[in-house]
């Protein structure tokens, strides 16, 4: 074989490291592909042969006003506990980043505690909390769970961007003349634009599609996870796929546009 011809065909050991990455991507993959292609089925039942494609238990999920409903919730949840997270981790970096305070170390570790504890535990303890302060349980109390596992992820975020040219800058405002809540909106918040848009926007993923704080802190008003466990106790179909692709899509679509915004301005 001659040698250019050698030399552009790929090694053994590429190979071997495609074919691995293509059996792991398919391991993943697989589940959810067969999720959204089975929710375009016709018939009642998402089992093979696939009957299809047709729209019809979309516009199924669409016309149930307890799908809708819960929708409506799981949006509510996640825009207000994202914002609510993204303000008062902002404010925690920055106290902790521009300021020295007796036990910072101590308060660091406990603002990041949470995002080594299992969902499950946190869950569990909010409910016991709840319980114990007579707290009903209800879209506010799911809201709260959510802070608390959202909250570490923007400290953490936020606090690793206030590096110290950040800081002379905001000196730099102060000795022109600017008061405090000045440089923290008019320069710190521009400088910090991008790791904001992140915090949100990963907060909002995870409390759409966040399951045991919502199933074991809400009663009656339920999240579109929780509504989704519902309709799969009395088994699978087309509809409870639907909604499953419905919420994995707009998980996609979210993660898709911070990488467009914010990962993408960093490369350029």
């Amino acid at each position: 074989m001659p040698r250019a011809l050698r030399s552009a065909l790929p090694s053994p050991g590429s190979l071997a490291a495609g074919a691995y990455a293509a059996l792991l991507y398919g391991f993943i993959l697989l589940p959810v592909l067969v999720l959204v292609l089975f929710s375009f089925q016709d018939s009642r039942l998402p089992v093979p042969p696939f009957d299809g494609p047709s729209l019809r238990w979309y516009g199924a999920v669409f016309d149930d006003p307890r799908v809708m409903a819960a929708l409506g919730h799981s949006l509510l949840v996640a825009l207000g506990a994202s914002a609510v997270s993204l303000l008062l981790g902002f404010l925690a970096a920055y106290g902790l980043a521009r300021h020295r305070l007796p036990g910072a170390r101590g308060l660091q570790l406990l603002l990041t505690a949470p995002l080594t504890v299992s969902y499950l535990i946190i869950a569990m303890g909010l409910l016991i909390t709840f319980n114990s302060l007579g707290v009903p349980r209800s879209l506010w109390t799911v809201g709260i769970g959510h802070v608390v596992i959202n909250l570490p992820l923007c400290f953490a975020i936020l606090y690793s961007q206030m590096g110290g040219h950040q800081a002379q800058i905001e000196r730099a405002a102060r000795d022109l003349g600017a008061a405090e809540h000045q440089v923290l909106l008019l320069v710190t918040v521009p400088l910090l634009w991008p790791a904001l848009f992140a915090c949100f926007f990963l907060s909002f993923t995870f409390s759409w599609d966040e399951f045991l704080i919502a199933f074991l802190t809400s009663r009656f008003d339920v999240t579109l996870p929780v509504e989704i466990w519902s309709m799969l106790r009395s088994g699978l179909n087309p509809k409870t796929n639907a909604v499953g692709s419905f919420v994995f899509l707009i998980s996609v679509a979210l993660v898709l546009l911070l990488e467009l915004v914010v990962f993408g301005r960093k490369r350029r």
